[in-house]
């Protein structure tokens, strides 16, 4: 055989290699997407079980979730400057079974390469985040400390782990025995998921949105509670409604096919620029831009790569902020967790509003947005939308529907806080 017959057989060979192991991460990638609540239920039984949140496969270490609602207001944030050590980034050696080979036949050099390359979200972009880097929580007050980030972090530890977990769980031939720790190097080199210094943990604000019941609909509820079985002891819950979302795969990098409370989003500055670091660093101010942009269809351009946003002149938020001031708005955190399958960190909030705040408010409620749909029910009559709060519906969606571990543990926490959440 000739140098140039040698040579074609080669690249043949190659490219040949190149196409199995992109079409075998594919593969992996699609069971990870169409599989994620039940791999995440397995990957649970990787971490202590007294680290699970509210009978959820939500994972916090002590000290992470207060032992009542902290009012926002009484959340301090704290930042210290440069980039933070991290001890795993996705690019080591152990993160192989989750990086197919490129074309050129070298292997992709992290997992947001190789997604973005192969099967590309419609929402990916490596911005600006606040890194989480210590949590305390404290009887009615808690402090958050957080550095700089990028987005990609939470793709190429997080997702690959994932991928990792999918990956061994296909090659085993047997679904029902989940993956040792041993068979998945990337998730036993990151350790302990709660450990905000062997990774860069990025978090999202979960926010369930309530609608407080007014004072007519919450004693009409009592008394229909009172023998309603499931629901009897609804206390100050009764009567009260929340909105709902599902995740669409084809749409989000992770957590695709899951149901989840909306809205949920990065904690990040609005955009890249410099200014945008500490003027956007607030709790509140993403909350509101989240509110604004999966529950009322707003643009996510707020331009802010020209200036800062000017939120005391933004009529939602100068409505909202008055609103809070006057107690027909009140927000709490309820703690920070970690999902077992993509060590994805959630922080937990609620939003309550009063019902004539809510109904104004969301008057144009989306029934979907860039990230999924909004969940529709007639459930709740006049709730603007949403299902009702209620024990029947929320352990349908904590303990039954496929919901990301963090709305799941929400959904549970704030039901055991209902009477201080709700007595406005």
């Amino acid at each position: 055989m000739t140098n140039e017959a040698n040579e074609a057989a080669s690249r043949a060979d190659r490219d040949d290699a190149v196409r199995r192991g992109q079409q075998e991460w594919l593969r992996a990638r699609a069971y990870l997407n169409g599989h994620r609540h039940e791999l995440g239920h397995a990957a649970a039984g990787l971490y202590p079980r007294s680290r699970q949140v509210a009978g959820t496969k939500l994972l916090a270490r002590p000290g992470w979730l207060p032992e009542a609602p902290v009012p926002l207001e009484q959340v301090t944030l704290s930042w210290t400057p440069g980039w933070p050590r991290r001890v795993v980034d996705g690019t080591e050696p152990q993160a192989a079974a989750a990086l197919p080979l490129r074309d050129d036949a070298g292997r992709f050099g992290c997992y947001a390469a190789a997604l973005g390359a192969l099967n590309r979200p419609g929402i990916f972009e490596d911005r600006a985040c606040y890194r989480l880097l210590e949590v305390s929580a404290e009887p009615g007050a808690a402090s958050l400390g957080f550095g700089e980030g990028r987005y990609f972090e939470v793709i190429n530890v997080g997702e690959a782990v994932a991928h990792e977990y999918a990956a061994a769980t296909l090659a085993s031939g047997d679904t029902a025995r989940p993956p040792r720790l041993d068979d998945l190097p990337l998730r036993a080199l990151v350790g302990d998921p709660a450990d905000l210094g062997r990774r860069g943990v990025m978090t999202a604000i979960c926010t369930l949105v309530l609608r407080a019941p007014g004072p007519a609909g919450r004693d009409a509820g009592a008394d229909a509670d009172a023998g309603a079985g499931a629901d009897a002891g609804a206390g100050a819950g009764a009567g009260a409604s929340m909105i709902l979302h599902w995740r669409d795969p084809a749409r989000v990098a992770s957590g695709g096919g899951l149901y989840q409370v909306a809205p949920v989003g990065i904690f990040q500055p609005s955009h890249d620029a410099e200014w945008n670091q500490a003027n956007d660093f607030s709790l509140w101010r993403c909350i509101v831009r989240e509110l604004a942009e999966e529950l009322l269809g707003a643009d996510e351009d707020y331009h802010s790569d020209v200036a800062p946003i000017d939120y005391e002149r933004w009529p939602l938020q100068a409505n909202l902020a008055q609103a809070r001031r006057a107690g027909r708005l009140r927000l709490f955190w309820l703690g920070v967790g970690t999902d077992p399958l993509t060590l994805a960190a959630d922080l937990l909030t609620v939003a309550v509003f009063d019902p004539d705040l809510f109904d104004a408010t969301f008057s144009g409620l989306v029934g979907a947005n860039d990230e999924g749909r909004i969940l529709p029910t007639d459930e709740a009559p006049g709730s603007g939308g949403g299902w009702a709060f209620k024990i029947k519906n929320v352990e349908r969606f904590a303990g039954g529907e496929p919901m990301q571990p963090a709305g799941a543990a929400l959904l549970r926490l704030a039901w055991q806080h209902r009477d201080a959440l709700l007595a406005g």
